[in-house]
């Protein structure tokens, strides 16, 4: 074999080998996905119809995380119980049903404009049209905060409600999808403050900067911001591969996962960049053995306690919100299959 032919052959086979590597990762990757699925989905779905059986009212952390859970499951192929899924659909349109002259008198329900955006976004996700229940639930979105810069959250309660960015992302894309032809002038008013109070706030903690990046991402802001957005998020990633709520705390399963979902549906930062696979690799690593993450709850109670079938007792719905988002983030590396 002459000198040419010798050097294209190691060079070949140094190109070979690592692709083969490569790909062999991946795979591995994929397959730790998935498994990961496939443990946390029955548990989400224990929580929402033991949410549904306790309680006549909508949560977000048990209906609406749910639902998106599901739905984004089920576009990947995986096997949901479609008639716990609807339920929780009918649950929250009973909800707001029952609220409707309180919507129409701008009273709303209990849990304010989070409550009522929160519905809006899960009926969204099932695909529901806009009708007269929708229509007064987005009015009295309108009447809520009149007058300010943008919406504010109805209580404090770290880290799924602690920030007005959380709200506003909520509402403005409730009154995108729902918001009726006469209440056109004013979702535009109302959005051009929201979108300026948006630009200009400068965020405190990883929830803040999350949902300001879901926010410009729904109110289509130039890229650059966008992508100063995704920047400053990855200079928050921890050594272990994850997300602190703040600064001082450790990772945990609901930051790395909230931050994981702005990244992946910003578009600016593919499923395969580093960043991203340190970030899967950390909820994989920490899941438990029945599919659940754990995330001690720091919000003061103010509703009687009551049991879904997620572990952890008082901890169980700040962990249920945590396991939903982590297992959006896991989701969305795989793609659509329908």
């Amino acid at each position: 074999m002459n000198s040419i032919c010798f050097s294209c052959s190691i060079l070949t086979l140094a190109l070979c080998v690592p692709i083969s590597l490569l790909a062999g990762e991946q795979a591995e990757n994929t397959a730790q996905v998935r498994s990961a699925i496939q443990k946390s989905i029955p548990l989400i779905e224990t929580a929402s119809a033991g949410s549904a059986r306790e309680r006549k009212c909508f949560t977000c952390h048990n209906q609406a995380l749910a639902v998106l859970v599901l739905d984004e499951a089920r576009q990947r192929g995986f096997k949901i119980d479609q008639a716990n899924f609807q339920r929780q659909i009918d649950h929250t349109a009973k909800h707001l049903k029952r609220g409707l002259e309180n919507y129409r008198a701008g009273k709303g329900q209990g849990g304010g404009p989070d409550t009522a955006s929160y519905a809006l976004w899960t009926l969204e996700l099932a695909g529901q049209k806009p009708d007269d229940v929708t229509t007064a639930v987005t009015g009295y979105l309108l009447e809520r905060d009149k007058g300010r810069t943008h919406w504010t959250r109805n209580s404090t309660r770290a880290p799924s409600m602690s920030s007005d960015t959380n709200t506003n992302y909520f509402v403005i894309r409730a009154l995108q999808m729902y918001g009726s032809e006469a209440q056109q002038p004013e979702i535009t008013a109302r959005i051009v403050k929201a979108k300026q109070w948006l630009l200009d706030l400068k965020p405190a903690s990883t929830e803040e900067r999350v949902f300001q990046l879901r926010c410009f991402q729904i109110l289509g802001i130039d890229e650059p911001i966008q992508q100063t957005s995704v920047d400053q998020l990855l200079k928050l990633q921890n050594t272990d591969g994850g997300w602190s709520q703040l600064p001082e705390m450790k990772s945990d399963a609901y930051a790395t996962g909230t931050v994981l979902v702005a990244l992946l549906r910003s578009q600016l930062i593919a499923a395969d960049q580093a960043a991203i696979r340190k970030g899967i690799q950390y909820l994989i690593d920490t899941q438990q053995d029945d599919g659940s993450w754990h995330v001690i709850s720091h919000a003061k109670p103010f509703q009687t306690y009551f049991e879904t079938g997620f572990p952890y007792g008082k901890d169980q719905f700040i962990s249920v919100t945590a396991s939903s988002w982590a297992t959006v983030a896991l989701l969305l590396t795989l793609p659509e299959v329908n």
